[in-house]
């Protein structure tokens, strides 16, 4: 007992800490998006607002006031808006009528984002969902078209056009939608496919290029022979995205499909939630402490080490970062690090990085080489949102984390 005692004495309780949850961002700034069907059910609204999302997915029109209710967003899934055959549309004036009457039933429900239209078209599609987003526009101003694109992996017959590039550049072109919105899944045999990092070089640049913000949907469940769900995987494929400049995370699925060998969703085919939820909305307050800060910066370089994907740049391309040492504890035989750096500069030009550790399996401690030598770091906290000194233990990062951190 008395040895008990003095442990206590010397080791004292440490008083349990905590921050607020953070302010939530709008979805027009950044977009956190269940991607599917949205529900009718109040109570499983009122959890995806808990889950951190801001966006339930795609909706009817009945459930709109449910919708705002729960303090959410969706985009319109209606007939009058995208039941039609995309390569023999009706005469415009019948879909003016459908669109119209459309709006007169949502009124001004605040709830509303946009209309989806289409998910991967095929690039002979995109011309009649132009048209139908154009008439969208003009009966609802700041209403937005959704249409999600196909991942750059799939073959030129699927695409519809010769190249990737070409595909993408339709979207912002020809449907003239205000976002990009893609998907890709790459998570397979305990690692991130360097497929992964290509489509986001692709996507970055075309962002860059038309000043379209972009949103990646990502892997939020498991199905075929994807991974199963994990804090890593969801701290990866989100803080991947920050990296490369993104807006917007939309997860497939937050609902577990009824098909197949899917599992692992965050609510189960029963509507319970499984241990995925909590992992999703971890990462969800950890998007919204740091969007007030991300949305203000614009990027200005990705790079890769030791190994860079296809399209990628290698870390000694840097404007900022030297090199980062990555070193663990008590490994026997040590792993060597796998990162990536995006580069930032707010308004005022000042400099910011993100490093994020690209193993799946492995926490590192890391060293930041600095250019020139020597330069300050300000860390901006994944929970309270607040830059602070960088310092104490903070120089460790968990498996597929990333940190975001101001030089001076």
């Amino acid at each position: 007992m008395r040895r008990f005692v003095v442990m206590l004495l010397v080791c004292p309780f440490v008083r349990a800490q905590w921050v607020a949850a953070p302010q939530p961002v709008d979805p027009r700034t950044f977009a956190i998006m269940a991607w599917g069907g949205s529900p009718s059910d109040a109570e499983q609204l009122r959890l995806m607002k808990e889950a951190g999302l801001n966006i339930s997915g795609f909706c009817r029109v009945p459930d709109l006031e449910k919708v705002r209710a729960a303090g959410l967003w969706c985009f319109v899934s209606d007939k009058r808006a995208n039941g039609y055959d995309w390569e023999k549309l009706p005469p415009e004036a019948e879909i003016r009528r459908n669109i119209e009457e459309l709006a007169r039933e949502i009124g001004d429900n605040p709830a509303v984002l946009g209309f989806y239209l289409r998910d991967e078209p095929h690039a002979s599609l995109m011309a009649g969902l132009g048209k139908v987003a154009a008439i969208l526009s003009e009966v609802m101003p700041g209403k937005w078209p959704y249409v999600n694109l196909f991942p750059y992996r799939v073959s030129p017959e699927r695409l519809g056009v010769p190249t990737y590039d070409t595909y993408v550049r339709m979207l912002t072109d020809v449907i003239r939608q205000p976002f990009i919105s893609y998907d890709n899944y790459s998570l397979v045999g305990g690692e991130m496919l360097d497929y992964f990092y290509t489509n986001l070089e692709i996507i970055r640049r075309h962002s860059l290029e038309t000043g379209k913000p972009f949103w990646n949907c990502v892997l939020a469940n498991a199905h075929f022979n994807y991974m199963e769900p994990s804090d890593a995987t969801f701290n990866l494929q989100a803080y991947a995205t920050l990296a490369y400049g993104g807006r917007g995370i939309q997860y497939f699925t937050y609902f577990t499909p009824h098909i197949g060998n899917y599992r692992s969703g965050a609510v189960d085919q029963f509507g319970n939630r499984t241990p995925t939820w909590e992992m999703l909305r971890r990462i969800n307050l950890q998007l919204h402490a740091l969007a007030p800060t991300i949305t203000r910066l614009r990027s200005t370089g990705v790079y890769h080490y030791p190994d860079v994907p296809d399209q990628g740049r290698y870390l000694a391309e840097s404007r900022h970062v030297a090199a980062v040492e990555m070193t663990q504890r008590y490994v026997r035989p040590p792993v060597t690090g796998r990162f990536l750096v995006g580069e930032f500069e707010d308004p005022e030009g000042r400099p910011y990085i993100l490093l994020v550790n690209k193993d799946l399996n492995n926490s590192f401690q890391f060293r930041i080489r600095t250019k020139p030598e020597g330069r300050k770091l300000f860390r901006i906290s994944p929970y309270s949102g607040r830059e602070e000194p960088f310092g104490r233990e903070m120089d460790w990062l968990a498996p597929g984390a990333g940190v975001l951190l101001r030089l001076e």
